[in-house]
């Protein structure tokens, strides 16, 4: 299937701990396609994430979620039900181990779009636990 030119919804909250969150919400124009059951899109990051220069590419199948990162800030992170992994994230100031415990993914795409939900807690060098939730949208221009 071709791609197509979309707009990606994010809202994500972090926290931090008991009386500690923050929220980012933002719309983004992206690129999507959707094949064999997983959804594939992209789109540059802005000065609204701290991520400029950028590209996000995330794809969505039917149980696990992939997001790559390559320009300023460059990872890969997996996120699969009951899974903790570790990957190595490279930032403008160093490399860094990141660590994600993935609690919860709920997903819905098609042709259109789609929407997606993500529960996970990413920990950095062992230490500095933070529970985030992530809701995407996509949808056709």
């Amino acid at each position: 299937m071709k791609e197509k030119e979309v707009v990606i919804d994010v809202h994500s909250v972090h926290a931090y701990d008991e009386d500690g969150s923050d929220s980012l919400d933002f719309s983004t124009d992206g690129m999507y396609r959707y094949e064999n059951g997983s959804a594939h899109l992209w789109y540059w990051e802005s000065e609204v994430t701290g991520l400029t220069g950028t590209r996000t590419s995330v794809e969505i199948g039917p149980e696990s979620v992939i997001v790559d990162r390559i320009g300023t800030v460059t990872g890969r992170m997996e996120f699969k039900e009951g899974l903790k992994n570790f990957f190595p994230y490279e930032t403008p100031y160093g490399l860094a181990t990141m660590g994600m415990d993935t609690r919860r993914i709920s997903a819905a795409f098609d042709e259109h779009g789609g929407k997606m939900e993500l529960d996970y807690v990413l920990d950095l060098e062992h230490a500095a636990a933070i529970r985030n939730k992530l809701r995407l949208h996509v949808r056709e221009n």
